[in-house]
C-alpha cells in the first residue's frame, strides 16, 4: 500500500512538472501519457521501475530541451511495457502459488488441537487401564489368581482390622461372570430379534409417514432413565413372573434373572433397531433392485439380500447393545438382587460384575483390604472379557464383509 501511494504521488508531481515546462498541446499529451504509464505501473506494483524511468526522462529533458514530447512519449511507452511484463510475472507467480485464504492460517493450529484431543483420549484410556492393572496386582498379591479366576464362590466379606472378627472371604469370579452372561443373553434374546424385525419393517415395508412417526418414538426409549426400568421390573414384572410360574408349579424367586433380562432387553431394543435400520438404509439401492429384478419378493430381498449386505452395521448395533447390557447396574440391583448364585436357572436371583463393583466401593472402605481391591480385579476381568468379545466380533464382521464383497 505504501509503494502504491508513493507511485501515485510521483505520477502527479511528474504531470505538474511536464505541464509547466511543455507547450499547452504538448503538455496535455505528455500528461496523458504519463498518467497512463503511472496507472499501469501502479496496478502492476512496480515503483522501482517508475523511479528509474522518471530519472532517465529528467536527464534527457535537462540536456535536450527541444525533445520534451518525444521523451515523455518514450517514457510512457517504456513504463507501459515494463508494467505489462511485471503484471504477467505476478500472474505467473499467483498461478504457481495461489494466495492463502484467511482460513488457511487456522488449518495447522486446528490440526494440532485435534491431534492433542486424540492424544488426550488415548492417554486417559491408558491411564484407566494402568490404574486398574496396578490395583489388581495389589489384589493378586493378597489373593491367589487361581482362586479368583476359577473359584466357584463369591463372598468378599473379610475382617477389616486385626481385632475384628470376620470371615476370610471367598473371591471366585465365576458366579459373577455366569450371572452377567445369563442376564445379558436374555436381554439380547429379546432385543436382537425384535430390533432386527423392527428395522426391516421400517426400512422396507413401513410408509414414509409411519417411519417418521415410529422411529423417533422408538429412539425416545433410549432417553428413559434406567431407574425407571428398574422400578418397573421390581414392582410390576418380577411379582407377575413369580405369580405366573408359581401357579404353574415352578419355584420362582421374587428377584430373578428373567425379570432383569426382559426389562434390559426392552431398554437396549432401540439401539439394535435404530442402528440396524441405518445400516439397511445405507445398502445401495441397486442391491435391492437387482434382487427384485431376479424375481425375489420384497421379503426375500430384505431378508436374503439386504440383511446380509448390512450385516457389519447390524453387528455393530448388536455390539453396542451388548456393551450396554453388560455394563447395566440399576436394573440388576432392583430386579435380580445381589445374590452371587452359580446357576443357569433364569427364575433364581443372580448378580453381575458391575453390581458387585458398586457394592464393594460403597461406603467407608479401606483401599488396602482384599474386599476393596477386589473391585479393581473385577473391573480388569470385565475389561478383558469385553475386549475378547469385541475382537472376536470384529473378526466375524471382517470375514463376513470379505465373503459378501467377493
Amino acid at each position: 500500500m505504501n509503494s502504491l501511494l508513493l507511485a501515485l504521488l510521483f505520477s502527479v508531481a511528474g504531470g505538474i512538472f511536464l505541464a509547466r515546462t511543455c507547450p499547452p498541446t504538448a503538455a496535455l499529451a505528455s500528461v496523458r501519457a504519463a498518467v497512463l504509464a503511472a496507472s499501469a505501473a501502479v496496478f502492476a506494483g512496480i515503483l522501482p521501475q517508475i523511479v528509474l524511468i522518471a530519472l532517465a526522462a529528467r536527464v534527457l529533458l535537462n540536456n535536450f530541451p527541444d525533445s520534451r514530447n518525444l521523451v515523455a512519449l518514450a517514457a510512457a511507452l517504456l513504463a507501459a511495457v515494463v508494467a505489462v511484463r511485471a503484471a504477467a510475472a505476478q500472474r505467473r507467480d499467483l498461478a504457481a502459488k495461489p494466495p492463502k485464504l484467511p482460513g488457511a492460517y487456522l488449518e495447522k493450529p486446528a490440526a494440532e488441537l485435534m491431534r492433542a484431543c486424540a492424544a488426550c483420549a488415548v492417554l486417559v484410556t491408558f491411564g484407566i487401564v494402568f490404574s486398574v492393572l496396578f490395583e489388581s496386582v495389589r489384589f493378586f498379591n493378597k489373593i491367589s489368581p487361581a482362586e479368583f479366576f476359577f473359584g466357584l464362590e463369591w463372598s468378599p466379606q473379610t475382617a477389616l482390622r486385626a481385632d475384628q472378627a470376620g470371615s476370610s472371604g471367598r473371591f471366585g469370579v465365576i458366579p459373577l461372570l455366569a450371572g452377567t452372561a445369563l442376564i445379558s443373553a436374555i436381554a439380547l434374546a429379546v432385543a436382537v430379534p425384535l430390533g432386527l424385525a423392527s428395522a426391516v419393517w421400517l426400512s422396507e415395508f413401513a410408509g414414509r409417514k409411519t417411519r417418521a412417526l415410529v422411529k423417533p418414538v422408538m429412539e425416545m426409549l433410549t432417553g428413559v432413565p434406567t431407574v425407571v426400568y428398574g422400578v418397573f421390573a421390581a414392582v410390576i414384572l418380577a411379582p407377575s413372573l413369580r405369580d405366573f410360574f408359581s401357579a404353574a408349579g415352578m419355584d420362582a424367586s421374587p428377584e430373578s434373572a428373567l425379570a432383569a433380562g426382559l426389562v434390559m432387553g426392552v431398554m437396549i431394543l432401540p439401539f439394535v433397531a435404530s442402528l440396524s435400520e441405518d445400516a439397511l438404509a445405507a445398502v445401495p439401492a441397486r442391491v435391492r433392485d437387482g434382487a427384485l429384478a431376479m424375481g425375489s419378493t420384497r421379503a426375500e430381498a430384505a431378508l436374503l439380500v439386504q440383511v446380509p449386505a448390512a450385516m457389519p452395521g447390524i453387528v455393530a448395533g448388536i455390539l453396542l447393545a451388548a456393551s450396554r447390557a453388560v455394563g447395566e447396574t440399576m436394573i440388576v440391583v432392583m430386579a435380580a438382587g445381589l445374590s452371587a448364585n452359580l446357576t443357569a436357572n433364569p427364575l433364581e436371583a443372580v448378580t453381575t460384575i458391575t453390581v458387585q463393583i458398586v457394592t464393594l466401593l460403597t461406603g467407608d472402605q479401606e483401599f488396602d483390604s482384599p474386599k476393596t481391591l477386589a473391585a479393581f480385579a473385577l473391573g480388569l476381568a470385565l475389561f478383558a472379557v469385553t475386549l475378547v468379545f469385541n475382537v472376536v466380533a470384529l473378526r466375524v464382521v471382517h470375514k463376513r464383509r470379505e465373503a459378501y464383497d467377493s
